[in-house]
């Protein structure tokens, strides 16, 4: 088996002297990924996507940093290397980046886990790509077009790493729209893709996800130690899992001897796949649907007196940019709210964000003032972020928050 040729890139990328104002320097020092094109006080002219973008203090010219220039984002330099210490950009630096990467998930790859996030961005020191594994398949995700030259080098060594037997990449929206590759958006490149719904277990529990057509690789592999949890905690109980995409937390309910769990989402082809993965383990208790609008919906239910002795609300990113961080904290309360009233006596409501502009504190603080004006006695009990494959290297890399409020009444 070999790779496609479409991953071979005919740029060859040069390298790049680049000076940059105080505050810019000392992002680079403290080694944030980031540098803004704010931050540029001098650059070569022709500077071109996927450029190495050599980056010299105002001290004796010495190098702080290295990375790669992007000329289609805000973000300009993306780094790789922010150190003193001397390195080559070459395979055996990308290859020493996976094995790192690698090595950090080895504890939650001792479980019966097959499924897993092998780079996470920026956090493993590859700024604008992700790589997902399911089982023997590997899903390569691509958010810029600095990567296209080096595609031929990393990938081989992340198949390599992951023991797949087959390779897929799929791309941003940007990276779609760009003449500077042939690579069609869910290509597979190395390997054979029998079919495109790629079965995985995730603690004991087995799943599914379609690694050409799902959300972004496929599936949410960042909120999977809180679907065990959540799993562990619903045994003879009701559950609702709203916004529950592929039904990550209604499965796990199930499979932990759930009374009946409750499936809520805007979408009927993801409440479909919900029950498809519900099917592939053995569990007797019911599993119901209900496909519309959450905050309707939730107010149908309410208006019904239904409530629940488990109730997740895991919504989608509220706030894609600063300016509507207010208005998302807005809809986190309002969801709040809506939660506590479907919470039956005694009851669990688990509350999460995946809005990265929503910091985790302001979430907390949104959960807690809306708890406190429903005169309703609880107890935050847990407190999560990532799971282990997403680890956080920088301040904006940690975006997921969840909060577990047990009702005392």
């Amino acid at each position: 088996m070999s790779f496609s040729a479409h991953i071979k890139s005919n740029l060859k990328p040069k390298r790049l002297a680049v000076k940059l104002n105080s505050k810019g320097e000392q992002f680079v020092v403290q080694g944030h990924p980031w540098v803004f094109s704010n931050n540029i006080t001098k650059i070569n002219d022709d500077a071109k996507s996927g450029d190495l973008a050599i980056i010299f203090g105002k001290n004796k010219n010495r190098v702080v940093g290295l990375g790669l220039y992007d000329a289609n984002s805000p973000i300009r330099i993306k780094m790789l290397h922010s150190s003193p210490e001397k390195v080559e950009i070459n395979a055996a630096f990308f290859q020493n980046k996976i094995k790192e990467a690698y090595k950090k998930r080895q504890s939650l790859l001792k479980t019966n886990t097959n499924s897993y996030r092998l780079l996470f961005g920026e956090n493993d020191g590859f700024p604008g790509l992700i790589a997902d594994v399911y089982a023997k398949v590997l899903v390569v995700k691509i958010y810029s077009e600095i990567w296209l030259p080096y595609l031929e080098t990393i990938i081989p060594s992340l198949q390599v790493t992951a023991q797949a037997k087959t390779v897929v990449v799929r791309l941003s929206r940007s990276l779609e729209n760009s003449k500077a590759h042939k690579i069609i958006n869910g290509e597979v490149v190395y390997g054979t893709l029998e079919n495109e719904v790629v079965k995985f277990v995730e603690h004991n529990v087995n799943f599914s996800a379609n690694v050409i057509k799902g959300h972004k690789t496929g599936y949410f592999l960042d909120h999977r130690a809180n679907r065990k949890q959540v799993g562990e905690w619903s045994n003879g109980k009701t559950v609702l899992d709203v916004f529950s995409y592929a039904g990550g937390f209604s499965v796990h309910a199930l499979y932990n001897n759930a009374k009946e769990v409750t499936s809520l989402d805007i979408s009927k082809q993801a409440l479909e796949i919900a029950v498809q993965n519900g099917k592939l383990n053995s569990y007797t208790g019911k599993h119901k649907t209900i496909a519309g609008d959450a905050f309707k919906e939730l107010n149908k239910l309410i208006k019904n007196k239904i409530t629940f002795d488990v109730v997740v609300i895991d919504p989608p990113s509220f706030a894609k940019q600063t300016s509507e961080v207010e208005l998302a904290k807005k809809k986190y309360a309002q969801l709040a709210e809506l939660g506590v009233k479907l919470t039956s006596k005694h009851g669990l409501l688990v509350l999460a964000s995946c809005s990265s502009r929503v910091v985790s504190q302001a979430f907390f603080d949104v959960n807690s003032q809306t708890l406190a004006t429903s005169n309703r006695p609880y107890k935050l009990i847990l407190k999560t972020g990532h799971d282990t494959d997403h680890p956080i290297g920088f301040p904006e890399g940690a975006y997921l928050k969840c909060g577990y409020y047990r009702f005392m009444d």
